[in-house]
């Protein structure tokens, strides 16, 4: 494992979820090149499934930096994890970093699955993305209200799977 520290940064998908807060493709690749220059470490571009703006905006951020890695977030769904490998395509560093619920009520409530077929899921979304890039982030959404035990594991497989990161947000 490395000492280094590695700045991960959303601003151009997870600063758009504050109200009143969206930017253009262009406005986007300004904010990247700027965090580029600050040799910021990975850029999260935004979740290029959720739209063809956003996927346009991932790609161009892709195509855009040559000094950091740009990523693209995903769902652990096959789709999802497809639109974001498209986007990434001209990216010299991609990561795809794809996510799960994996606390009880997000399992229950929000995926209707029972956690092996959670763990199956996020295993297999995974080595989908490993066919993209070499560089996959996992996360465990709700994390903080997973069961310890099931988080461990599923981190596990994960990792076992190709996950190269893990963010437990």
């Amino acid at each position: 494992m490395s000492d280094k520290l590695i700045i991960f940064d959303t601003t151009l998908r997870d600063g758009e979820q504050s109200p009143g807060a969206s930017m253009n493709k262009d406005e986007k690749i300004r904010i990247a090149k700027a965090l580029e220059k600050m040799r910021v470490d990975v850029i999260e571009a935004g979740f290029a499934i959720a739209s063809n703006g956003d996927f346009e905006a991932v790609k161009a951020v892709a195509n855009a930096v040559k000094d950091s890695t740009v990523c693209s977030l995903a769902r652990a769904i096959d789709k999802d994890i497809d639109r974001a490998g498209e986007a990434l395509k001209g990216a010299v560093s991609p990561r795809i970093h794809t996510f799960i619920a994996t606390s009880d009520i997000h399992m229950k409530m929000k995926l209707n699955m029972r956690p092996e077929q959670v763990v199956e899921q996020a295993v297999r979304s995974v080595k989908r993305a490993r066919n993209w890039t070499d560089n996959v982030e996992f996360s465990p959404e709700d994390a903080g209200r997973s069961d310890e035990d099931f988080l461990c594991r599923i981190i596990e497989k994960a990792i076992d799977a190709g996950a190269t990161t893990i963010n437990i947000p």
